[in-house]
């Protein structure tokens, strides 16, 4: 779809939603929201993206393919997940940080976890809107 309207609120809004996703992302092991809703509001910025300026476009401003995202965050997870056992914990167990960081607060392993949904949340809904974009 080549709509100039389109085309010009998507300038303004795919930063806008990505920035908010990165907000769910972080907000998400306080309150609701991690790396599952803020991967699939990230993937609707791009979607969005993708709708008014064609899926090739998209595929230029994204610095990795979709699909390699996916193992990119499948590592991420892996390591929080096994990171407690060097430490005589057991698996999954929390492991956080002493001081809080500014603005963002205490990080965890729990936040690390959130990253990798985050990134294979992304990786595999955008990967498969391509892929069906492309052979349509």
């Amino acid at each position: 779809m080549k709509s100039v309207i389109l085309q010009t609120a998507t300038q303004y809004l795919l930063p806008i939603l990505l920035l908010f996703s990165v907000f769910l992302l972080l907000r998400g092991h306080y309150y609701p929201g991690g790396g599952f809703v803020g991967g699939l509001v990230a993937s609707i910025a791009f979607v969005l993206h993708s709708f008014s300026n064609g899926t090739e476009s998209t595929m230029k401003i994204m610095r990795y393919k979709p699909l390699s995202l996916i193992p990119m965050g499948l590592v991420l997870i892996t390591l929080s997940i096994i990171a407690p056992i060097f430490f005589d914990l057991p698996v999954m167990t929390g492991l956080w940080f002493e001081e809080p960081i500014p603005v963002i607060g205490l990080i965890g392993s729990a936040l690390f976890f959130d990253i990798g949904v985050y990134l294979v949340v992304i990786g595999v809904v955008l990967t498969i809107l391509f892929t069906i974009a492309l052979s349509a």
